[in-house]
């Protein structure tokens, strides 16, 4: 009885036990196993010759050590180096030493770290990537001229022992069909969030995935589209199992007049007249000269909670973190977190034995959540040397404040806290506003500021602030749950001039925005941040383009703040709303009284 011998399959990691007729290429079973995707030749109880790998020489036999001992040493070498090379720069960074500077001591380790890393990454590592290397059905799987004949060593070894499935060892050449899978999903028996890694296909998995919903809720989703996305720009950024995208309508509000230049303002929103109101605000402020801003404070904050064993414990650290002679030391334990995280202070508050730290610091032209985090995190680790009965409850405590209104975001500020104003003229106001000074004035006095105060409203001192910026997020990329503390806004009118002339003004402290990271790489929120010259990082001035995009939204709330103002001056609110929010289309030429 013969066998036929053969090296170890190189592409699968185990042995091909494949007669060396089948691996010809092009051969019609070939093909069908491509059309087909099944089994070339599933097991038989059938004797027939098999393959085994031969006794040859192997590459780690020019090892001089064992290699189960090589990777002993290799490990040693990678902690030892690693420990000492992190306690050399705690040191330096501690005494304010530049860390490039390095004696032999720590050149000799960091050798030793970057090779026993490159010699763990590859004995390690390969195994884990091979099975994402499948091959495609072009290639050569021809068998190894290496293979030879020789006697079986036992009648005992037969096909069905030997011989696994063709497909499981060429993934790509025994892919499950669609609906195979789909039942999979359905059954439970494959989770839905694998199936980006299982196909890598973004769109395959996501129309897999739709599917599988579609059976298991009995509910169509033939509104929602599909088709026509690209689903490799969410992947492990934005959104997890997507089954499709919402479309929105974006309009354009504007120019609107801002410090001397003109800004045409995207808008994504379903909400009637908003986009025609906030446009005719902008006409009003162009024609009266244009709006001025101004960015009074720029620090997005992360508040950690500690908890120790006494309230005196806990002010301890309180007055070690407000003590201006460690500021130094904290800031540059923060700032190594990132080349764009600088720390601009800390503000501490004690409940019992627990101790809030709101940690505030510039993030560039990045929102900064995560890298106010990362830095953050180097400080408590920094801080538990110092303080080891320190018992770190969360990174977070809510007193940073994300995502929900709270009265420090509103004093203290959180983001970029942005003033803008404008003087709009009298025959203006009357032109285009179609009211009077005098009845904004009051206006606003009884509304923006009474009223909100009788509702007890916090950040709220306003007409609809969070419309404008809610829209403008969507369209831009921003995290829209961050228009809860972005739309507090104060809004201000006096008569000026005599009482002529309406001063307007919108007080903002807590807009939170970026132009890198997150949402705003996709290519539609990218294209309206670049409508607005804002896109990206600002290479000469970094941070200034996520400056700019606040202002520009203060600036447009203070258009919206104005027009709808005016409208509730003039009694034409319902109207409006009531014309163009339930417009037929036969109306639709029709000139809004908001224009």
């Amino acid at each position: 009885m013969l066998c036929i011998v053969s090296q170890r399959d190189e592409r699968g990691g185990g042995n091909a036990s494949i007669p060396a007729e089948h691996h010809r290429r092009n051969s019609p079973a070939m093909e069908a196993c491509h059309r087909r995707r099944i089994p070339l030749h599933p097991p038989s109880p059938v004797a027939s010759p098999v393959l085994r790998r031969p006794s040859s020489a192997q590459a780690s036999d020019a090892l001089p050590l064992p290699i189960r001992l090589t990777n002993h040493v290799f490990v040693v070498l990678f902690l030892a180096s690693l420990v000492f090379l992190m306690r050399r720069w705690r040191s330096k960074i501690l005494s304010g030493s530049p860390l490039h500077v390095v004696d032999l001591l720590e050149l000799a380790a960091i050798i030793s770290f970057v090779s026993s890393l490159t010699y763990l990454l590859n004995f390690f590592g390969i195994p884990f990537v091979q099975p994402f290397l499948s091959p495609s059905p072009d290639d050569d799987v021809s068998v190894s001229s290496a293979q030879k004949i020789q006697p079986c060593s036992s009648p005992d070894e037969t096909p069905a022992k030997k011989i696994p499935s063709f497909c499981a060892k060429i993934d790509s050449l025994c892919l499950e069909s669609d609906e195979e899978i789909i039942q999979s999903v359905v059954s439970g028996a494959t989770p839905s969030y694998i199936l980006e890694s299982k196909f890598g296909d973004c769109r395959r998995a996501a129309g897999v995935r739709r599917e599988a919903l579609k059976r298991i809720t009995g509910r169509s989703v033939e509104g929602l589209p599909i088709d026509g996305f690209d689903y490799e720009s969410i992947l492990g950024q934005c959104c997890e199992m997507p089954i499709g995208f919402v479309t929105l309508p974006v309009g354009i509000a504007g120019p609107l007049l801002l410090d001397g230049m003109k800004y045409y303002v995207p808008m994504a929103t379903t909400e009637g007249c908003l986009v025609a109101s906030t446009n005719r605000g902008c006409k009003a402020i162009g024609e009266s000269g244009g709006a001025a801003s101004v960015v009074l404070k720029d620090g997005m904050t992360r508040a950690p909670v500690v908890r120790f064993a006494s309230a005196t414990r806990a002010a301890e650290l309180k007055f070690f973190l407000e003590a201006p002679e460690n500021f130094e030391t904290l800031s540059l334990v923060f700032n190594s977190s990132s080349r764009f995280a600088r720390l601009r202070g800390i503000h501490c508050s004690l409940a019992g034995r627990n101790l809030y730290m709101r940690f505030s610091c510039s993030t560039g032209d990045a929102m900064g959540m995560n890298m106010v985090s990362k830095g953050v995190q180097n400080v408590l680790d920094y801080l538990q040397s110092d303080f080891p009965d320190m018992d770190i409850i969360s990174i977070s405590g809510n007193f940073c404040s994300d995502k929900k209104p709270a009265a420090v975001n509103w004093i203290e500020g959180r983001g970029k806290s942005v003033v803008c104003e404008a003087i709009i003229k009298e025959e203006i106001v009357h032109k285009v506003l179609k009211t009077t000074v005098s009845d904004l004035v009051q206006l606003n006095i009884i509304k923006n500021l009474a009223g909100s105060a009788v509702a007890g409203a916090l950040g709220g001192f306003n007409a609809h602030a969070s419309n404008i910026v809610s829209a403008i997020f969507i369209a831009t990329g921003q995290d829209p749950a961050q228009n809860v503390e972005s739309s507090h806004c104060i809004t201000m009118m006096e008569a000026v001039n005599d009482g002529k002339d309406l001063h307007i003004s919108v007080t903002m402290p807590s807009i939170e925005v970026g132009t890198i990271g997150g949402g705003t790489q996709l290519a539609s929120q990218s294209a309206c941040l670049d409508l607005l010259g804002v896109k990206g990082a600002n290479m000469e001035s970094p941070g200034a383009n996520a400056r700019l995009l606040a202002t520009i939204i203060a600036g447009a709330v203070l258009a919206g703040e104005l027009s709808l103002m005016s409208a509730l001056a003039a009694g034409q609110l319902v109207k409006s709303h009531m014309k163009y929010n339930r417009a037929q289309k036969g109306d639709a030429n029709k000139a809004s009284p908001l224009m």
